[in-house]
């Protein structure tokens, strides 16, 4: 029993991981975008990508979820076309 629990944290250790990785991967990418001033016509093609995403997720797991919401919000943020920059 106890080596089936280590496997699974060790699993779930990397997976987190992976996950803050990618996070943090991202956020960097966002951010020089934003200070070399890319921001805007990279987020024009991302933008409708990002809300049909959303909403497939929306669909499959359900609309009232928080995580759908949150999801949908930072879509909207993303396909927004006034920029605050």
């Amino acid at each position: 029993m106890e080596t089936v629990l280590t496997f699974l944290l060790i699993r779930f250790a990397v997976v987190a991981a992976v996950v803050t990785i990618v996070a943090v991967i991202l956020f960097a990418i966002a951010v020089r975008l934003k200070r070399r001033g890319r921001w805007s016509e990279t987020k024009r093609p991302i933008g409708p990508v990002a809300v049909r995403t959303a909403d497939l997720y929306a669909r499959r797991v359900g609309r009232q979820s928080r995580t759908a919401r949150t999801a949908k919000a930072a879509a909207r943020l993303i396909d927004h076309d006034g920029d605050r920059s």
